[in-house]
């Protein structure tokens, strides 16, 4: 393990100095616990919405733009 030295605003340290106390756990531990949290949902795949042949012969395509498009782009 390679030692990192963060900057934290004064607020961001105080929080995480009470949530290190609240656990009984380390601010390291805190902050590991947390970027891997990140690096994971990072890592997750996308849905997918597929864009083509769907609602072929459909005219309610354009009435049904919200439900297709749910969650495209979010990530």
């Amino acid at each position: 393990m390679k030692k990192t030295t963060l900057y934290l605003p004064d607020d961001l340290k105080a929080a995480l100095e009470r949530l290190a106390a609240e656990r009984g756990s380390s601010e390291a531990t805190i902050v590991r616990e947390a970027l891997q949290r990140l690096l994971a949902e990072r890592q997750r795949p996308r849905p997918r919405v597929p864009l083509t042949g769907r609602g072929l012969g459909d005219a309610s395509i354009a009435e049904r733009t919200d439900e297709l498009l749910a969650g495209f782009g979010q990530g």
